[in-house]
């Protein structure tokens, strides 16, 4: 049997199991996406209280086990949640969803749990959450082996050329913008900032939208995540 001690965790997504339990699902800093099972944390006697086992707050967890579903054995805070409300929390909310969808089971990625650390931190105080958003889905892909080319053509190799346009197509990569066959349509200008991670412009914000939602959808096999219906009723539609 495998035992973890102290481990650098998040909560990603908590729900009743049984009389008494939970299921969780954590992002921890070695292990990666995991699931526990909360013994008893809904009982009144529990060591465990149930409002520790909350998202968006820092946790060091221990649990026990093999395969699919371990057992959470200890569970102590390492700071305080996160202020997030609003516009904000579902962005957080989001990143969460993006995490359980897309990241396998135990597998690790000690980058991406900083990632996803980093990005908690941005959206409680407060920055852009369009571009939050975008820079945590471009990292996510990166981190899972589907990082984006973006400077330059995919059937050229030439470099992306700042005062052109261009249309990212889902199975090769960005190409001369043609027409409106040819799809969603990118500024050269805004690829180039995004692959340098400077901010584009705002008028650029949602084709980069566009685009990480079609390069998500691809590895949900065209499926969608309620985030996006939930983020696309705000004044930024920025999920």
């Amino acid at each position: 049997m495998n035992r973890v001690e102290a481990q650098p965790a998040f909560v990603l997504h908590a729900r009743a199991w049984r009389e008494t339990s939970l299921l969780l699902h954590v992002l921890s800093r070695d292990h990666g996406r995991i699931g526990l099972v909360a013994r008893g944390v809904r009982s009144a006697r529990s060591r465990t209280p149930r409002s520790l086992l909350q998202p968006f707050a820092p946790l060091q967890l221990g649990w026990s086990g093999r395969g699919e579903l371990a057992t959470l054995n200890s569970a102590e805070a390492a700071g305080a949640a996160l202020p997030l409300s609003g516009e904000h929390l579902l962005c957080a909310l989001y990143l969460n969803e993006l995490v359980v969808r897309l990241v396998p089971r135990n597998d690790p990625h000690p980058e991406l749990f900083g990632c996803y650390l980093e990005t908690l931190a941005r959206l409680a105080q407060g920055h852009s959450p369009a571009w939050t958003l975008r820079r945590f889905e471009r990292d996510l892909l990166g981190h899972l082996g589907y990082g984006l080319l973006l400077d330059a053509q995919a059937d050229t190799g030439e470099p992306i050329d700042a005062a052109a346009e261009y249309a990212y197509l889902l199975e090769q990569g960005l190409v001369r913008w043609r027409g409106a066959g040819d799809g969603l349509k990118l500024r050269g200008v805004a690829l180039l900032a995004f692959a340098r991670d400077e901010e584009p412009d705002v008028a650029d914000l949602p084709s980069l939208r566009r685009l990480l939602r079609a390069l998500i959808a691809q590895r949900l096999d065209g499926d969608t995540l309620n985030a996006w219906n939930l983020l696309g009723n705000t004044r930024g539609s920025n999920g």
